[in-house]
């Protein structure tokens, strides 16, 4: 593994047992990952797509082949290990913002940060600043219900990134956006990327999202392709 890799995956496979039948949905993936590189992973519905950012994100378990995130193989060290070098290394991002309805915005971007211990003082003190770079500054106190669409997902990507990951992993990001919001969305992206020098990989149908990353790979028949 090159120092310079954030995230890498080596002949990575995913298969499924239906019954009798093997399912194959990957085959022999591999990808590399540097500091602060765009990359987006395109294909048809159903190719595998999400199936690959789950195996990188350690939410998944591949068939065979590894997967490293900052020089640590995910599949050699144990599910707590691995849920804090998720914590500590990437952000996640998904079509739906999964926020929790419950707690406000400060306080659904604040939670990774106290999951890892951090006083809740200085988890809400973070999580506000990042809520002002992403223009949610007047936002941060009301709940995901009373935010707009594009409000909500500014939100989900703050709270990827208050852990100041080396890496986000983002499924369909823009998705459930108008072009207006989606576009607000790309720049913003790059606008961090560029600031915090956090990589991206990018699962998308957005073609003009595409096109604004470093690589653009396609996902077709089980093997990763440029």
């Amino acid at each position: 593994m090159s120092k310079a890799n954030v995230i890498e995956c080596n002949h990575l496979a995913k298969s499924y047992e239906d019954g009798e039948l093997k399912v194959d949905v990957l085959e022999d993936v591999n990808l590399q990952v540097q500091r602060a590189e765009r990359v987006a992973i395109v294909g048809r519905s159903g190719a595998g797509k999400s199936t690959l950012l789950h195996l990188l994100g350690g939410l998944d378990v591949a068939t065979q082949g590894e997967v490293i995130i900052g020089g640590i193989n995910i599949a050699k060290i144990s599910e707590t290990k691995r849920a804090k070098l998720r914590n500590r290394s990437l952000g996640f991002v998904y079509q739906f913002h999964h926020l929790l309805p419950e707690f406000t915005a400060v306080e659904n971007v604040a939670m990774p940060l106290m999951l890892r211990g951090t006083k809740p003082i200085d988890a809400i003190e973070k999580a506000s600043f990042v809520l002002q770079q992403v223009g949610l500054k007047d936002r941060m106190h009301h709940r995901p219900v009373e935010l707009s669409g594009g409000e909500r997902q500014r939100a989900a990507f703050a709270r990827a990134l208050v852990t100041e990951p080396k890496c986000v992993l983002a499924d369909e990001p823009t998705g459930n956006l108008d072009n207006y919001n989606a576009e607000r969305l790309h720049d913003l992206m790059i606008e961090l990327n560029e600031t915090h020098q956090t990589s991206f990989v990018i699962v998308t149908h957005d073609e003009t999202l595409a096109q604004r990353m470093d690589r653009v790979l396609t996902l077709d028949a089980g093997k990763l392709k440029n």
